[in-house]
């Protein structure tokens, strides 16, 4: 099962990022593979924001889309995602935000399983190259806002 995790310094505002990531209709503009994005639902529960969104991810014959459940905690400033439906048996990401003056330090780890066994055995040996391409992505974007 694909496991992977990145940490990076950038200079913006915890808030500002956070906002920036729980921005998922924008994620087909940068993100690598990422060919389609869509928020069903968005609310706000006490210290929390929820939300259902799918991505459709893909490269060359390979497309494919799931839906996740997006939860944004306020209170500790993480972001927490599962799968919901699609062609993983299960997803499990992470965010958390942590200022320090004017950077914030954004840790971010996935773990998840897709259900074809021979696609989870292509992305075990490439994942943390992918990731590192995401989170480069997102840095890049980021640093833009």
């Amino acid at each position: 099962m694909p496991k992977a995790s990145v940490t990076r310094l950038i200079s913006k505002k915890k808030d500002k990022l956070i906002e920036f990531v729980l921005d998922i209709d924008k994620y087909r503009e940068f993100i690598p593979f990422c060919l389609d994005s869509k928020v069903y639902e968005k609310k706000q529960s006490g210290n929390m924001i929820l939300i259902i969104a799918d991505l459709t991810i893909g490269k060359g014959p390979f497309k494919d889309t799931y839906k996740s459940d997006v939860r944004y905690n306020k209170d500790d400033d993480t972001i927490n995602v599962t799968n919901v439906e699609g062609p993983l048996n299960y997803l499990q990401n992470n965010w958390k935000f942590v200022e320090k003056d004017n950077l914030t330090e954004v840790y971010f780890d996935v773990d998840f399983e897709i259900k074809n066994k021979f696609l989870n055995i292509i992305m075990e040996g490439s994942f943390q190259y992918g990731l590192d391409k995401i989170a480069d992505a997102f840095q890049k974007r980021a640093e833009k806002l």
